[in-house]
């Protein structure tokens, strides 16, 4: 791309720029989408400036491309509205199919909550995520040693309160020591 490309781009886009928008918003429902979709028809237009005819062909070029952009967005969004409602759906199912907790394991989430949210987080990367001070020391972007006494100190502030909660749980105790 020369010069005269950039000073073509230049000239289609403040000649097109506000009837392409007003042919998104139109379309869209969210501003914030259609500024995307623009964005997207005028990057292709940068990416494709060789292709574009010349006068007053290259605003009904952009159309069809701002249409085609528009069509894989919506296609996009539709996508991610379906795996979200599946999603919602499995989860639904599980939490159904599963029951209600225990009493003791609500009170023990009730406990878990009450806790700082860095001592939550401490014990959910090792509890859930299933990682090691190696790992957590990179997710957190501490050292291990650091990761070591936090952790032990979250252990410790844990088990108190499961103590004062009078839950009874040895195996987190000696965890903790």
């Amino acid at each position: 791309m020369g010069p005269n490309s950039h000073n073509r781009f230049v000239q289609i886009y403040e000649h097109a720029y506000r009837p392409i928008l007003g042919y998104v918003l139109r379309r869209c429902a969210d501003p914030e989408d259609a500024a995307d979709v623009v964005a997207e028809t005028f990057a292709t237009a940068w990416r494709r400036i060789d292709e574009i005819p010349p006068g007053d062909e290259a605003r009904l070029w952009l159309y069809g491309v701002a249409r085609n952009t528009l069509a894989n967005h919506l296609r996009g969004e539709r996508r991610h509205e379906q795996r979200a409602a599946a999603l919602r759906e499995q989860i639904i199912a599980s939490l159904a199919l599963s029951g209600p907790p225990p009493a003791e394991y609500t009170q023990l989430g009730r406990v878990f909550r009450a806790l700082s949210d860095d001592d939550r987080e401490l014990l959910s990367l090792v509890a859930w995520e299933k990682l090691d001070t190696e790992q957590m020391a990179r997710t957190l972007g501490i050292t291990r040693n650091a990761v070591r006494v936090r952790l032990y100190r979250a252990r410790k502030r844990f088990a108190r309160a499961l103590a004062a909660a009078g839950i009874d749980l040895p195996l987190l105790e000696r965890t903790a020591q």
